[in-house]
């Protein structure tokens, strides 16, 4: 079967890429993210303006207008995704908060997506769906609500559990359950799962059949055969990693060279490589380490690397190039990195890593019996 996806705050395609590399047949129904760009408008007017339009290129195009005209700063998310999918213009909307979920009702197999932490507020006696007004986890489950996917998977840091005291998790799995979703979360580590570097998400499955949902169980953890060193240009030139039935791996033996742009100077490195102060993390000055720290959306500033993965290449000190940070990512030399160095170091550090939902979507498709054409 082909299975329909949907993905808000879509990024740079995670899940998209991981069912390229599984080879699973999918369309992208829709993707959505609107590339960290503010405009300052009523939402929920010209949300309501957009229900009544006749055609889904209408309404992106409503979105798109007023992005253009409120703001003068580039979807530079949006330039990466339309440079690597296989989905039409009109299929890409600008914001989670403009997106009419009724157009994809029970049309989609599989939504994805993740939404900032934010603190709700606790009302009255039942903390429910309308407590999470005004943070972008409302948007997320009220597009739950009006799409009606078959399966859902939900991303977030893993401290969410603990935000604002544990009342947000709390809330969250309410209104999960008042959605009639069957649901189970963990807590996954990328480097239990192929990638050499330790970050922790929470991702939450929900299921419309209870049946699925007992069905399905967390992918179990693999031995990790890689380090950070596997995934440098000097070991593994550009356009030799890619993924091979699946696995992210060398094609080849040709070698990289990094760019001289990535190399600390003397007075960089002497800063970088500092003890921290009170404007940074109090973590020991470490390189070269075997699993890399999280990569961060900032690792484009030249962070002390309390904060930063440097390496040594050829005796110098230098940080991470942009490939090496899509790589720690999951996705192949086949990714095209088609904006400036400083956003192509935000969207691999705002990603979820490729090869943790690979493993999950496998399970996922096991528990909906996918594989055998049904549901």
């Amino acid at each position: 079967m082909i299975l329909n996806i949907g993905t808000v705050f879509s990024g740079i395609g995670a899940l998209e890429q991981a069912l390229v590399r599984l080879g699973i047949p999918h369309k992208i129904a829709f993707a959505c993210d609107n590339g960290g760009v503010d405009v300052k408008i009523d939402f929920d007017d010209e949300l309501e303006k957009i229900r009544v339009l006749n055609t889904l290129e209408e309404k992106c195009q409503h979105a798109s207008e007023l992005y253009r005209t409120k703001s003068i700063k580039k979807n530079f998310v949006k330039e990466s995704y339309l440079a690597n999918y296989d989905i039409e213009r009109g299929l890409f909307f600008e914001d989670v908060k403009l997106l009419d979920g009724s157009d994809f009702e029970n049309g989609i197999d599989l939504f994805a997506g993740g939404s900032p932490c934010q603190s709700f507020s606790v009302i009255g006696r039942k903390a429910g769906l309308d407590d999470t007004r005004g943070t972008l986890f409302y948007d997320y489950v009220r597009l739950i609500k009006e799409i009606q996917p078959k399966v859902f998977i939900y991303e977030n840091v893993y401290g969410l559990t603990r935000h604002d005291k544990g009342k947000t998790w709390c809330i969250m799995q309410q209104v999960f359950e008042e959605l009639g979703y069957f649901c189970r979360n963990k807590i996954l580590d990328s480097r239990e799962f192929g990638i050499p570097q330790g970050r922790r998400r929470i991702f939450v499955i929900g299921f419309k059949d209870k049946a699925a949902c007992e069905r399905f169980d967390f992918p179990q953890s693999i031995q990790l055969t890689y380090k950070m060193q596997d995934f440098l240009e000097e070991n593994v030139a550009i356009g030799s990693m890619q993924s091979i039935n699946g696995v992210l791996k060398a094609i080849d033996d040709k070698k990289g060279e990094p760019e001289e742009r990535y190399y600390l100077s003397e007075k960089l490195k002497a800063y970088c490589l500092s003890p921290g102060t009170k404007n940074f993390m109090h973590i020991d000055a470490k390189i070269d380490l075997p699993i890399a720290r999280a990569l961060l959306s900032t690792m484009g500033n030249s962070h002390r690397s309390s904060v930063n993965n440097y390496v040594t290449t050829g005796g110098r000190i230098r940080s991470l190039t942009m490939r090496e940070a899509h790589r720690l990512m999951g996705f192949p030399d086949s990714y095209k990195i088609v904006v400036s160095k400083a956003q192509a170091y935000k969207q691999a550090g705002n990603s979820i890593v490729v090869d943790v939902l690979m493993y999950l979507t496998q399970q996922i498709s096991i528990a909906m019996e996918w594989k055998d054409g049904k549901n």
